[in-house]
């Protein structure tokens, strides 16, 4: 195991992916990301039924897409570097982007995930990508519907109603909620920037 494993409290994996995540994030003091989790998998689940994609797949995303919460913010950029994950100047500058690269690497390393489709998914879940596939789309969404705040999230209206159109236009709605606002943020992640072109002409 990598070195980086070792300040983590593991257990035996029992093969069920929704509660060896839950009991990994309680064991290791995050409960409330243990329930967005879960909530995340249940809505990429529900999405992936919706457009005859994988249900089991999207629902392992989901669980495992925040795993890299045991990190805090102000670990993450020497947890990336351990793991061999390059660093953008964006991430260097707001290191809570790059949570979704080391939970792709956490997915593989102590969850034993060998899915590609999965685990690239876990990896954009934040910012999307160019070239994304349905299953990232879906996670994507579904962590927006399901968002870790108490309230209610202000864009949600806007998603919800483009879903009945399709992936594009749901994905499309929370970018376009972002970008509006791009001034006003820490840092424009280059995925996010090639995201928003590309969908924006898909839409």
């Amino acid at each position: 195991m990598k070195s980086i494993y070792h300040s983590l409290v593991i257990h035996t994996l029992s093969g069920n992916v929704s509660e060896d995540i839950y009991t990994f994030l309680v064991n290791n003091k995050c409960p409330k990301t243990a329930e967005h989790c879960i909530r995340v998998g249940k809505e990429a689940g529900r999405i992936a039924a919706r457009f005859d994609a994988n249900v089991e797949a999207a629902e392992i995303a989901g669980y495992l897409h925040d795993i890299s919460a045991v990190f805090p913010n102000s670990a993450r950029i020497q947890v990336s570097r351990e793991l061999g994950i390059e660093v953008l100047p964006e991430e260097e500058a707001y290191p809570m982007i790059i949570h979704q690269k080391i939970s792709k690497e956490m997915a593989r390393d102590l969850f034993q995930i060998r899915d590609q489709d999965i685990l690239n998914a876990v990896g954009c879940h934040t910012t999307l990508r160019k070239n994304s596939t349905g299953l990232d789309k879906i996670l994507f969404v579904a962590d927006k519907i399901e968002w870790d705040q108490a309230d209610q999230p202000p864009y949600l209206n806007q998603i919800t109603q483009q879903l009945d159109q399709s992936l594009n236009h749901a994905a499309f709605a929370y970018i376009h909620y972002l970008w509006e606002q791009r001034d006003n943020l820490r840092v424009v992640h280059p995925w996010l920037r090639d995201a928003y072109y590309e969908l924006k002409d898909l839409v």
